[in-house]
């Protein structure tokens, strides 16, 4: 039994991840979704649908152990120990032989042997070199990356790649146990003459060279200085430091990090204290200490930070160093600062004095650059603006830094008295940042891009939907204030406010502050969608297995992650990951430009009457139903008829019909049309909140890939359902609005319908002759209940019963068309989400 919610005492799963309570602004999602896409959920299938913050998870689970268990080339298991030797006992020889070695060697020494070596640097301080030099002594010279043939590197934790898959992209690799060359090392006379040559004897040989990596050092080239009273005394953290790669000193020259007691700055701090503050040197709480250690990593000092009183959950910690779930919450949250081309940045109080963007032979000069390069750890953005001010000089704006830690970005307001300087200074960061000439980008769009370079987003001379659609304070003003229909206006509420797309975009990870993703030019999305074409084609007609393919899935993930400004990006890994977060989406980005260009600035709009006005651009004739009207009733019959509750967790959610809409869309052939095409079908199909704008003003679109998993299967379809269940899984909601929307749309499957039990192998033959296709899943509706609408419209309503399917992919039967000309969306529900057998709450807040 359904029983009505209070809405205010509900804690809402986030979207991100099902276990995580989603605090203040939230939204009631259970599976990564997009709109027209047939999707498997099948209780087998369950550890494929993955989170935004368990993708991200097992991406760095991957980069840090890319080759968990291999042969060396001498055919001995990597990750098996040595001469009968077990991992404790090889972790303390290489101690011992490490403490060894500092005594018997300067870091000159060290820096010669590193020189001798081919392609080892002897660059960096001298507890990096210690480190690099002890690792070739112990267990012998590196060989070439597996995925680029490049040279490896030790930072004292790991073996990481610095080499490139291409202009686009670094390598991505990284292991503890690392491929190493059976060849004797290369050592200096001074070495050779020293008292530490009777040590690095055995090491000589290579057969008598441990196989497995170095023991994890996770503080290797830190130096930390203690200071105040802490929970275990200065000996003690000395030796744990010194333990686990670091270096502990008394001075402040060359130190990485003060550690202090949090009653340190009670006590009003000590001379030591403010002698780091002073030196710009962090001062973190002796939690950092024990949290690097456990972890086995250095954590974010901005956490530990003991005088800006920052916390893990709090604001001013890097985005990627937050957890997935605070990152959805500050994203969410954050300002719009650039809404499109003429926009002026947020941040340089420009606009607040009437300024505009300069602009100068129909060049307007306004910048945003993204840079995602996940081998280097770079995901960063940069913003180039000329800004003209009513009676002042010309301003030129810059910021550059990483995505989501604005703090430590770099940023400068000038004002310039000549505009020629102004100019060439603007052209010349552009080939700085770029290494491309800046007139043949702007008036020709030619561009190639270079290694480590920015690449330009095209932004498009409009306002981005999150700056320029209804805030939640102009919601019930605008709607109030409408000619419209009131259930008209209120749907038009829904679909022109920043809230839905803001949310879409915050649940693909593509809702950064500082780049409007909502208003890109055509070509740029042009660019997106042919890179995602070539990432489909590449992964699915290379030959190469192992660590060969994961490069080339590593190159075009970076790809995307640039050209889709991404604010939490990863390496895709299978079919399902470049469905969810490549695919769905650009996608998704391709409708909210859409929704953007119609919605326009209808924050500073003129117009009394707003919503009406979009209303009318929108070019669909929308209507609601009366609850009496024969429509109403068998839409309501069919949705109770077919629906099976929508899990998220651990909870079952239903759905009630709050109300349908009639809708006529100009774009889609008329019902009259409709009607002449064979075999019709009134069937469900599955959309976003965000996606709405375009298709009642567009009509649907294909697919744009065809990938062998649920969702796209069925190659460039319009996919849609007999079940509202499947329908419903798509549905995108919040806590201040559990809506969602279902749409019904009459379907002509062809006078030959072929129907399928598993993916089809070509669907590029059924792309081309157009046929329906149905996809048989393990449910069905009971076809004895089926019947009849509108003369000869077949409706499938029918109990949801078991079929002879299986071992379908598919959980309900679906329906592929493909040519736009044969679907016409009918009707819009509106529904409600509502927790199954959930107590009302009738407490006071």
């Amino acid at each position: 039994m359904l029983k009505k919610l209070n809405w205010t005492s509900v804690k809402f799963l986030h979207p991100l991840d099902p276990h995580v309570v989603f605090r203040g602004r939230q939204s009631m999602k259970s599976y990564e979704v997009h709109e027209t896409r047939s999707q498997a959920h099948a209780p087998s299938d369950e550890s494929r649908i993955m989170t935004r913050k368990q993708k991200v998870g097992q991406s760095k689970a991957h980069e840090g152990e890319q080759s968990p268990k291999k042969k060396a080339k001498n055919g001995k298991d990597q990750n098996d120990s040595t001469n009968g030797k077990s991992e404790d006992n090889i972790a303390k020889e290489y101690e011992e032989f490490c403490k060894a070695i500092e005594e018997h060697l300067s870091v000159e020494q060290m820096r010669e042997i590193l020189d001798m070596n081919d392609k080892y640097s002897s660059s960096g301080s001298d507890g990096v070199v210690a480190t690099k030099c002890q690792d070739l002594l112990f267990f012998g010279p590196l060989d070439k990356c597996p995925l680029c043939s490049s040279n490896l590197e030790f930072d004292g934790k790991r073996c990481s790649c610095k080499g490139f898959y291409s202009e686009w992209s670094s390598c991505t690799f990284k292991t503890r146990t690392p491929p190493r060359k059976e060849e004797p090392l290369k050592l200096p006379d001074s070495v050779l003459s020293s008292s530490a040559a009777e040590l690095l004897k055995k090491h000589q040989d290579p057969s008598r060279r441990p196989c497995q990596g170095a023991p994890i050092k996770p503080l290797a080239g830190i130096v930390v200085s203690l200071s105040g009273r802490l929970s275990r005394t200065h000996q003690y953290w000395k030796r744990e430091i010194e333990k686990h790669g670091g270096k502990v000193s008394s001075s402040f020259k060359g130190i990485t990090c003060l550690v202090v007691s949090p009653a340190e700055r009670e006590r009003g701090g000590s001379t030591k204290l403010a002698d780091a503050l002073e030196a710009g040197i962090p001062v973190v709480r002796e939690d950092w200490l024990l949290d690097s250690i456990e972890k086995q990593e250095p954590q974010p000092m901005e956490a530990y930070d003991v005088v800006s009183d920052l916390s893990v959950e709090g604001k001013g910690i890097p985005w990627d160093k937050q957890d997935p779930s605070e990152e959805a919450l500050e994203s969410i949250s954050a300002e719009l600062k650039l809404y499109g081309k003429r926009g002026v940045y947020k941040d340089t109080r420009m606009q607040e004095r009437g300024g505009q963007i300069f602009e100068k032979d129909g060049i307007l000069y306004n910048c945003a650059f993204s840079l995602c390069d996940l081998g280097r750890g770079l995901n960063e953005y940069c913003i180039m603006q000329l800004i003209t001010v009513p009676d002042s000089n010309l301003h030129s704006y810059y910021k550059k830094g990483k995505v989501g830690d604005n703090t430590n970005a770099e940023e400068r307001l000038e004002e310039w008295e000549n505009v020629d300087n102004a100019i060439k200074e603007f052209v010349r960061l552009f080939v700085e940042l770029t290494g491309n000439e800046f007139e043949p980008w702007e008036r020709e769009k030619k561009f190639e891009k270079k290694r480590l370079c920015f690449y330009p987003i095209d932004m498009d001379d409009g306002m981005d939907v999150r700056h320029g659609g209804l805030g939640l304070r102009q919601l019930g003003v605008a709607a109030a204030h409408s000619s419209l229909e009131p259930k008209i206006a209120y749907l038009m509420k829904i679909l022109c406010s920043q809230e839905i797309y803001k949310y879409a975009m915050m649940e693909m990870g593509l809702d950064s502050p500082d780049v409007p993703m909502g208003m890109l030019s055509d070509l740029h999305l042009e660019r997106c969608e042919e890179v995602l074409l070539q990432f489909v084609e590449a992964v699915k007609s290379m030959k190469e297995t192992g660590q060969k393919a994961e490069a080339v899935w590593s190159d075009y993930s970076q790809r995307c992650s640039t050209l889709l400004h991404s604010t939490r990006p990863f390496v895709f890994r299978d079919y399902q990951d470049l469905a969810d977060h490549g695919a769905a989406a650009f996608e998704t980005i391709r409708d909210i430009n859409m929704a953007s260009r119609l919605v326009g600035d209808m924050f500073g709009s003129t117009l009394d009457d707003p919503l009406s006005d979009r209303y009318k651009k929108l070019g669909c004739s929308v209507s609601a139903l009366e609850k009496d009207s024969d429509d109403y009733k068998m839409i309501v019959k069919y949705l109770d008829t077919t629906y099976e509750p929508v899990r998220v967790g651990d909870i079952d959610y239903g759905v009630s019909v709050e109300n349908i809409f009639s809708v006529e869309p100009s774009a889609c052939p008329s019902l009259d049309e409709i009607k002449k095409l064979p075999n019709k079908v009134l069937l469900w199909c599955g959309t976003r909140s965000s996606n709405l704008l375009r298709h009642l003003q567009k009509g649907f679109l294909p697919s744009v890939c065809s990938l062998p998993v649920p969702g796209y299967m069925f190659g460039k379809a319009i996919v849609c359902s007999d079940a509202a269940a499947e329908a419903a899984r798509y549905g995108f909601t919040s806590v201040e609005r559990p809506e969602g929307f279902l749409v019904l749309a009459v379907a002509s499957l062809g006078d030959q319908i072929i129907e399928v039990k598993s993916p089809p192998e070509d669907t590029k033959s059924l792309e081309e002759k157009k046929r329906g296709v149905k996809g048989l899943g393990k449910k069905k509706t009971d076809e004895s209940e089926h019947f009849i609408w509108k003369d000869d419209i077949k409706v499938p309503c029918g109990r949801l019963i078991p079929s002879e399917h299986r071992d379908s992919p598919l959980e309900y039967n679906e329906y592929a068309v493909y040519d736009p000309k044969q679907t016409r969306i009918r009707f819009l529900v509106e529904v409600k989400y509502e927790e199954m057998g959930a107590e009302l709450d009738t407490t006071e807040p």
